[in-house]
């Protein structure tokens, strides 16, 4: 790029050529499209960011030129970023260079930064430098702005739809000003629709737009102004050639019959949708957590990912309370491999329902995080030796297995045995709920910790340890480190306060006097 006849031709309203990486912006002619020619001309047409307006604001200062703070302006397309941009070219005594991330590279921002460097040297006019879609520079680009930016060579006014705390790095980010645009409300839209109908730059009152008509175009723009206005000219466009001076309801529907979708599957979009998608399964809405799934599906989202984040939950949200919901979950994301879109939706919208009308249970979630929280803590110690392997060639001499209990010989099928390291053996990870099929396990998980524990049944003294108990906290005792496949069981145990003796008589409660069932 050659640099000294980069900026020659100057254009009106201090808008400066540069080369095909950046653009100038010209007076809209009568064939622009009405987006263009319905622009604002002064910051006070500006709709629909108020919280922006106020005196003194950062936003005015910009336009008027008289702060050269650098901008970021974030928010949906529609909302205003280009407008903006278009009234800060028209502020005198500044020279705007306009250049998209599209097309510019290093190279062009580095001609745009030596020319004004040179041009602030000698006097000249500041330099406004607008960057449209900066998320999509690399970050290389971007550090090639921090310089310029930092002692003001340029002003940097960009323009992004994604959120910049991801797209933009975070040094360039903090020498910025950041401006969230928000997104228009229906009446706003509506609003500027009529202004577009009789205002002498867009429609000229050539046509009326019937009240159904113009609440079709409100809903289908969803706060996209450009969108909006841009349907409303088709449908003029239409109207017209029919011969009829009103647009109605079949004519709107002629020239727009889908709604856009605001997703973006690598961008923002994607992370709340699918944030929202979940937290509706969890808070047990089956409408919204369908509506988030339809929006995903018809946006074109990687089904794979839906079934992902539903079989996680069906862990994480729902867990015991529901065992069957992670089967749903991996039967539908089996199915996703297996049949595809458009007909796996129906796999994954059945699973949504499944897991959004579910009782929920975060038990497991908490259960694994305390754990691991002691693992990392470095709470835990060596493997109790009557759980370590003894299956190998001179491990029994070592001692390992000797003292462990089969709980498949004891009647309940659980014995009292230390299965925890030393200094875990009285931690409750595991706190069941409540909530559907978890009840019965809350109910079963305390008797089941007694016995293992070697604790008396509620309201019950603790007996003396017997020659079992002994041999289960790894005292010696015979070897009962074997499998069930090629060992002789042994004695049964001697009858406890937790192994029922013959002549146990069942009580009115239906479950054996002095028996504590698992």
């Amino acid at each position: 790029m050659e640099t000294d006849g980069l900026f020659s031709l100057a254009q009106p309203g201090g808008v400066q050529t540069a080369s095909p990486a950046t653009t100038a912006f010209s007076a809209p002619s009568a064939d622009s499209p009405l987006p263009v020619r319905m622009r604002p001309a002064i910051l006070d047409e500006l709709v629909g960011q108020e919280h922006l307006l106020a005196p003194g604001s950062p936003l005015r200062q910009l336009v008027t030129g008289a702060s050269p703070m650098s901008v970021i302006l974030w928010g949906p397309p529609g909302t205003g970023k280009t407008t903006i941009a278009h009234l800060v070219a028209t502020a005198t005594n500044r020279k705007f260079i306009a250049m998209s991330a599209l097309s510019a590279g290093v190279k062009d921002v580095r001609a745009v930064i030596d020319t004004a460097r040179r041009e602030r040297r000698y006097g000249g006019a500041p330099t406004v430098l607008f960057i449209d879609e900066v998320h999509r520079f690399s970050k290389t680009q971007q550090d090639s702005l921090l310089a310029a930016v930092e002692d003001r060579t340029v002003t940097l006014l960009a323009a992004t739809t994604e959120n910049p705390y991801f797209s933009v790095i975070s040094p360039l980010l903090s020498r910025c000003v950041l401006l969230t645009l928000r997104a228009l409300g229906d009446d706003e839209v509506r609003r500027l629709l009529r202004r577009a109908l009789t205002d002498e730059r867009g429609l000229g009152g050539a046509v009326t737009l019937a009240p159904d008509a113009e609440d079709h175009l409100v809903r289908l723009a969803a706060g996209d102004v450009r969108k909006a206005l841009t349907a409303l000219e088709a449908a003029a466009g239409t109207a017209v050639a029919q011969g009829s001076a009103e647009i109605d309801v079949p004519t709107a529907e002629k020239a727009v019959d889908v709604a856009a979708v605001r997703y973006d599957r690598d961008g923002d979009a994607h992370y709340d949708v699918i944030s929202a998608f979940i937290k509706s399964m969890r808070g047990s809405d089956p409408d919204a957590a369908l509506h988030w799934l339809a929006r995903m599906l018809v946006a074109g989202e990687d089904p794979r990912f839906i079934a992902r984040r539903i079989v996680i939950f069906a862990s994480e949200d729902v867990g015991m309370a529901d065992p069957q919901a992670l089967l749903v979950a991996t039967a539908a994301a089996q199915a996703v491999q297996q049949v595809g879109l458009p007909e796996a939706q129906l796999n994954l919208a059945q699973a949504v329902v499944h897991l959004a009308t579910a009782p929920k249970s975060n038990s497991v979630t908490m259960a694994l995080g305390a754990a691991m929280a002691d693992v990392r803590a470095g709470r835990g110690g060596t493997v109790p030796a009557h759980l370590r392997d003894a299956h190998y060639p001179g491990a029994r001499g070592l001692g390992h297995g000797r003292g462990y209990r089969y709980p498949h010989d004891d009647p309940r099928g659980v014995v009292t045995q230390q299965y925890a390291p030393d200094d875990l053996t009285d931690v409750d990870y595991y706190q069941p709920t409540e909530h559907g099929a978890e009840r019965a396990v809350s109910e079963r998980v305390p008797r089941l910790r007694r016995i293992v524990r070697g604790q008396p049944p509620a309201g019950r003294p603790a007996a003396p340890p017997t020659s079992a108990d002994r041999a289960a906290g790894g005292a010696p005792a015979p070897d009962a480190s074997r499998s069930s496949l090629n060992d002789a069981p042994p004695a049964p145990p001697p009858a406890t306060d937790d192994v029922p003796a013959p002549e146990a008589r069942a009580d009115d409660s239906g479950e054996t006097a002095g028996e504590e069932q698992p």
